[in-house]
């Protein structure tokens, strides 16, 4: 199962003099991780080496670093940490001895790995939005129900027939959900699947 991070994250290590600094935090977007990475780096750094995993879509740069050195292995510590939605920067400051390049993925791969590991995570859960309808009669016991089976209402609406929610529902428990809404409303409710929620 995927994780992200439940906020902001960072690490620092000393490896043959060369101090490495590790940033990550959760994104939500692309536009998210840039304005992350922007923020963060540091110009008076050496390197500012970052990674990040958003579903199927990533980017890493090795800020100068040789090839395939810094750039893939935060990325690789990310998903070999089942995290996705994470931003990772890896800022380094040179202290004067050459590590090489198995030294530095090692030391990338190892500080972006060691920082997401001691980081606070949050399962990420695969949702589906939907509107659904409630006559007022039902709206308390429906409402209840539908929380405690793991329904979040995102939004809702009243009209002069009830109560117009826009849920969103674990992927998994969807078409329970659905069966459960249905009896609960003695089917004068309307349960309606808006799209794929992330």
């Amino acid at each position: 199962m995927p994780y992200t991070l439940a906020g902001p994250a960072r690490h620092e290590a000393d490896i043959r003099k060369s101090r490495f600094l590790a940033l990550a935090a959760p994104i939500d977007s692309p536009q998210a991780a840039q304005a992350f990475l922007e923020a963060s780096r540091d110009p008076q750094a050496t390197h500012n080496c970052w990674a990040w995993q958003l579903g199927d879509q990533y980017r890493f740069s090795d800020d100068g670093e040789p090839g395939g050195t810094a750039g893939r292995p935060i990325l690789q510590a990310i998903q070999s940490q089942d995290c996705d939605r994470v931003a990772v920067l890896l800022i380094r400051w040179f202290g004067g001895i050459k590590l090489g390049t198995g030294g530095l993925a090692r030391a990338y791969g190892g500080t972006a790995a060691e920082c997401l590991r001691t980081a606070g995570k949050v399962l990420i859960r695969e949702e589906r939005r939907v509107r659904c309808t409630c006559p007022y009669a039902d709206m308390d016991r429906v409402q209840a129900r539908l929380l405690a089976a793991g329904a979040r209402i995102e939004a809702a609406q009243f009209d002069a027939d009830g109560v117009i929610w826009d849920l969103s529902v674990p992927r998994a428990d969807a078409t329970g959900l659905e069966s459960l809404y249905v009896d609960q409303t003695r089917g004068q409710g309307s349960w309606r699947v808006l799209d794929e929620a992330s």
